[in-house]
């Protein structure tokens, strides 16, 4: 630290790199105290026009009034900054030390946020399959099936983090949502809440899985109906913990035609659907950037009931856990690996309710193209990689702030994968590659950008032997 009137700054805006503070030890490791210490004395926060303070400094551990060793200093500083990040109300965080030129120490703190554009209204675009590769390669890139139309949000909407969320979509699998998230009712800054409705209606859909491929009925008819209501509260204890109670209404019907096509889609030939369902999750989240962790680890697990009362359609549930760890290995090398499981009952299951591998984030890499229904399910995900550049440009000439600062990161990575589902009626499906351990790997291209974008580009190869390129526009979880 310099002595004096100079300061020392922690800044990096994007990206969860830090190896000028990381050093030899991980970033979390608690260090020992040291004979020096120094004082927190004023925290000044700037560039928060629309989020109040409150909302910033609820995720600092470091205070007011705190005694710190010093040597320790910058790195307590640095995971509050990644902490302030996490939140994504801001583009960049930079933090500041100054030394108090009379008392050297005291030590204030100040604060540099650039707001992100909280108020957005855009066209909607999207692919109406599990994914882009799915798309390209198994409907010929069909523009038939998109959707398209238009998204409101307003984050932030009143300076306390909440978010209101309006969207209406049309053409391939017409949807429509409407939500609002408040990330703290209480004084204490613990408990918030979200509450919205789905309704989203098919003509097109499919009906079933066969030979481990979505199996579509095609029709100018409506074949099936959803909507779900729901109410979540979140409850953050402490800085990394996470509660969530999640109850929900959920209504489905289908049309005669689907359900003559695949009796078990709600079982026993059922056209209707209805059910209450709660979940329970808790997560413990220390990674050093959410969008793009590079260190750190999170662990995690949910209990879901799918039917709640005597006269709900559906008697199910399920248990769902994760593990990941992030690990700097020097330099510009970097490591994670990760194991999901997931166990349901019972056995016999609807169709529509039945999950295996192939949707969400949940795959083995290289079976892209495919969705491996069953019960129970596991999955190891490990990858290596390598920094290529990393640099942030801002842009005067723009006029919109929060739009004139574009960061770019680009990483090299290999990476193999290894599943397995357990599938109790292979039959219904024709599975063949359920009930047995599949295997893929490969190597890609991540490029991170505006607004924690990742773009990525995978070459794999799975225990078929079918080798492709595959490439995803989206977020990392």
């Amino acid at each position: 630290m310099v002595a004096g009137s100079g300061y020392a700054q922690v800044s990096e805006p994007f990206a969860a790199d830090s190896t000028h503070i990381q050093k030899n030890d991980t970033l979390y490791k608690d260090t020992v105290a040291a004979s020096d210490t120094v004082t927190i004395g004023n925290i000044s926060i700037e560039g928060n026009y629309r989020t109040l303070t409150p909302i910033i400094l609820r995720e600092m551990a470091i205070k007011v009034g705190d005694t710190l060793p010093e040597h320790d200093l910058e790195r307590r500083l640095e995971i509050d900054r990644r902490k302030i990040v996490n939140t994504n109300l801001f583009i960049t965080v930079d933090m500041q030390h100054f030394v108090d030129p009379q008392d050297s120490t005291q030590v204030d703190v100040r604060i540099l946020v650039k707001e992100r554009l909280y108020f957005v209204i855009l066209p909607v675009f999207e692919l109406a399959d599990r994914n882009f590769n799915e798309w390209w390669y198994e409907r010929n890139h069909d523009f038939r099936r998109t959707t398209y139309g238009l998204f409101m949000s307003y984050l932030n909407l009143t300076g306390r983090a909440d978010r209101l969320t309006l969207s209406a979509v049309f053409g391939f699998v017409p949807r429509y949502d409407i939500l609002y998230s408040v990330p703290y009712i209480d004084r204490q800054m613990k408990t918030g809440i979200t509450s919205g409705i789905s309704y989203t209606t098919n003509k097109t859909l499919p009906y079933r899985t066969w030979k481990d491929k979505l199996d579509y009925f095609n029709s100018e008819n409506l074949n099936r109906e959803r909507l779900i209501i729901y109410t979540t509260l979140r409850r953050r204890n402490k800085f990394y913990d996470n509660h969530l109670l999640d109850m929900r209404w959920v209504s489905m019907q289908l049309s005669d035609t689907l359900t003559r096509l695949n009796p078990n889609y709600l079982l026993d030939g059922r056209k209707t659907q209805n059910f209450f369902q709660f979940t329970y999750s808790y997560s413990y989240d220390r990674r050093d950037n959410v969008q793009y962790p590079l260190r750190g680890y999170r662990y995690g697990g949910q209990v879901s009931k799918l039917g709640l009362l005597p006269f709900d359609d559906l008697n199910q549930g399920y248990l769902y856990g994760w593990y990941n760890r992030y690990l700097p290995l020097g330099k510009k090398w970097f490591f994670n690996t990760g194991l999901t499981a997931r166990l349901s009952m019972p056995t016999r299951q609807p169709y529509a309710q039945t999950l295996g591998l192939g949707f969400r984030r949940d795959l083995v890499r290289g079976y892209e193209l495919y969705v491996i229904d069953g019960q129970h399910y596991f999955l190891s995900s490990n990858e290596l990689k390598y920094k290529l550049f990393s640099f942030q440009k801002t842009f005067p000439w723009i006029p919109v702030r929060q739009l004139n600062t574009i960061p770019m990161t680009a990483y090299l990575n290999s990476f193999a994968d290894l599943g397995y589902v357990r599938n109790y009626y292979p039959e219904l499906s024709n599975t063949r590659l359920g009930n047995k351990l599949i295997a893929g790997a490969g190597v890609g291209l991540d490029v991170v950008t505006f607004y924690n974008l990742i773009i990525r580009f995978n070459y794999t190869i799975n225990g078929l032997g079918q080798d492709r390129f595959f490439f995803q526009v989206g977020r990392s979880l």
